[in-house]
């Protein structure tokens, strides 16, 4: 089997949450989830390939150095401990094992320290999804998504020729050309590795935001064939059919969530709070019509600030869309 262990920088710490008791009744996620141990892991059977059958494992990506060099607000390293702090005492009512691996680490503003944090998350994902789990990362700024991607694409799945579907949910297309890859770089990096790797850029995107992305992104979004939603057109019936319509086309989806989709008000803690957003009850519609395709591969949640946030509120809210992704 393959280990992951040697690619983790902290290893798994313990959950916390209140104790009503110890059956399955009285369950809660800090009692579900259990320390990732490559040597014990059950690989599942062909039968539970979906998504649904899996086993998800967790891994935190704490990085603050593409918000930097982006010029956002820093302190979205913080954020895998609080979307944890903010799980462990909710009611688990999911149907499948729940493990946590731990975090990869980016420390520092030394060059190249991003990417080689992004490559060593990829390992670690490769390796998880290839033993037949559900991934899920918790970033992180949104630089998280090319670790995601480098783990994804890193995958059998992927490599044996499955058509990836990358959906964003997000207020910017992120396809920024810049020198240093940053959280404003990982879609047009994926797209350059896509095209060198001989295949279809397939990414889709729901909750732009007109004013927050240029004109010159606009034009890269139109060049590469993303599909996308404003988020002044993101009503339900229109994500769901935009949704649908993407699953149609692929084999596997990689979903991200930049938690700055949503309104300022519910998602304060963020490195850019939305005016205007996509509500809630439609991007965790999302969560449920992806979750329940049984096409998704790995998820990740990006962009919590904690220092930023208020009452938790942000945490509290990424920590419901994992709830939603994992049932």
């Amino acid at each position: 089997m393959y280990s992951v262990l040697p690619a983790i920088d902290v290893p798994p710490q313990p959950w916390t949450g209140r104790f009503d008791g110890d059956t399955s009744w009285h369950r809660r996620w800090w009692q579900a989830v259990k320390p990732y141990a490559p040597s014990t892991q059950e690989i599942p059977t062909p039968a539970s390939a979906g998504s649904a059958g899996r086993p998800a494992v967790v891994v935190g990506f704490c990085s603050d150095e593409g918000v930097r060099r982006n010029k956002g607000r820093v302190g979205a390293a913080a954020a895998p401990a609080a979307i944890r702090t903010a799980l462990g005492p909710l009611a688990f009512h999911g149907h499948r094992a729940v493990f946590d691996a731990g975090n990869v680490t980016v420390e520092g503003d030394a060059p190249g320290v991003l990417e080689a944090g992004q490559q060593r998350a990829g390992q670690v994902l490769s390796g998880l999804l290839d033993d037949g789990n559900l991934t899920v990362m918790l970033g992180g700024g949104h630089e998280t998504a090319y670790a995601s991607y480098l783990g994804v694409a890193g995958s059998a799945a992927v490599r044996n020729g499955a058509r990836l579907g990358i959906l964003n949910l997000d207020a910017h297309f992120d396809l920024r050309d810049e020198l240093q890859p940053s959280s404003g770089t990982p879609f047009l990096q994926m797209a350059q590795a896509e095209k060198a790797a001989g295949r279809e850029f397939r990414y889709g995107v729901v909750g732009v935001s007109e004013v927050n992305n240029t004109r010159a992104l606009f034009d890269t979004a139109r060049r590469l064939g993303v599909r996308y939603l404003l988020d002044e057109d993101s009503s339900a019936e229109a994500v769901d059919r935009f949704v649908s319509d993407f699953l149609a086309d692929v084999d596997v989806l990689y979903l991200t969530i930049d938690l700055d989709v949503l309104p300022a008000e519910t998602a304060p803690g963020v490195s850019a709070p939305a005016a205007y957003g996509v509500p809630l009850s439609v991007i965790a519609a999302v969560c449920r019509q992806v979750a329940s395709s049984g096409k998704l591969l790995h998820c990740d949640v990006a962009e919590l600030n904690p220092q930023f946030d208020v009452d938790s509120r942000t945490a509290r809210v990424a920590a419901r869309l994992v709830d939603t992704l994992l049932r």
